[in-house]
């Protein structure tokens, strides 16, 4: 991160130097009038404005929380220990320099004091923003459908994600430039900010299989986001067997992950996957079914017709007269 930006965020702001001078605790009554701690995005962005920025406060224990928007996590310098509720469950998430974390509105968590260095980005982001940037990922997929789940609490296990993407050139910059927009305060800067937003998916989607790949220490979800790379690469051949191998992790603790985080085991992630590559397919090609079909993976015509008709309610070909790129 550039020098410049990173000397305005080590800034002490009023909040912080209230902390050091004694005050202590976060005050509650700047994010919330509600008895319950929920951050009031009325509270954090201007009225009209979707997308908003606000360094995180250091120095304090920031007490456990929920937000009614979509926050995500930007850790440009040193480090936070994020506890996250999961199932019940307490789950102790260390952010580093150029990790994400991405929380939505149902999760609860807390944060424990930061020091100087120790430099966070939240951007504070409303639901109905994120229309343009998932659109941009150009088609149906997992990773999609994982970004979907992850930022609308459609599955237990998703309501929160973690991202390691330190040394992500593309994905730094974007940040970075969508920090900058946000900072400058120009007028009309939504559109700017929904593309900057929607090429961070795409290069999260693209850099899938590199993203938080540490070795023994490689985290859950740097786990799931590679097996779910692999099934957008593989889908038409790929096996467990061969993922396992490459993730060298046993196919039983992959298979236990995959349904964990996105409700399906691998088998229907690649049926599921075999399907949405069928459907683009159709719509975007003249070409036959039958060779549709064999191109994504099947050698029995029948099941895949009857597969297709349970996804979509149609017939192929019912389908592709239904799309208007090509009825």
């Amino acid at each position: 991160m550039r020098r410049e930006l990173l000397e305005f965020l080590q800034k002490i702001t009023p909040e912080e130097q209230a902390i050091l001078d004694g005050g202590g605790d976060i005050r509650q009554e700047l994010y919330t009038s509600q008895r319950a701690f929920v951050v009031d995005s009325r509270r954090l962005l201007e009225t009209g404005r979707l997308i908003e920025i606000r360094p995180h406060t250091r120095f304090a224990h920031f007490p456990r929380h929920r937000h009614n928007y979509v926050e995500m996590v930007y850790q440009c310098a040193g480090s936070a220990s994020h506890l996250m509720d999961r199932g019940g469950q307490r789950e102790t998430v260390l952010l580093e320099a150029g990790d994400l974390l991405f929380l939505n509105q149902n999760v609860s968590h807390e944060i424990l004091p930061t020091g100087r260095d120790d430099l966070a980005v939240n951007f504070i982001i409303l639901p109905q923003f994120f229309s343009r940037p998932i659109s941009m990922i150009e088609r149906e997929n997992v990773l999609r459908d994982f970004l979907l789940a992850a930022l609308s609490g459609g599955v237990d296990g998703t309501g929160w994600l973690h991202i390691r993407a330190r040394g992500l050139v593309p994905v730094e910059n974007l940040l970075e430039s969508m920090i900058w927009t946000l900072l400058d305060r120009q007028g009309g800067t939504n559109t700017i900010l929904e593309t900057s937003l929607g090429l961070l998916f795409m290069n999260l989607s693209m850099y899938a299989g590199l993203i938080g790949r540490d070795g023994a220490g490689q985290g859950e979800q740097s786990l799931v986001f590679a097996a779910l790379k692999y099934i957008e690469d593989r889908y038409s051949d790929g096996t467990l067997a061969e993922l396992a191998r490459q993730l060298r992790q046993p196919e039983y603790h992959v298979s236990r992950l995959l349904k964990k985080y996105t409700g399906s085991n691998f088998k229907e992630l690649l049926q599921q996957r075999k399907l949405q590559q069928a459907a683009y397919l159709l719509e975007h090609t003249p070409l036959p079914v039958e060779t549709i079909l064999t191109y994504i993976g099947y050698d029995n015509s029948s099941y895949f017709y009857r597969r297709f008709r349970l996804r979509y309610g149609c017939s192929p070909k019912a389908y592709r007269s239904a799309c208007p790129s090509r009825g």
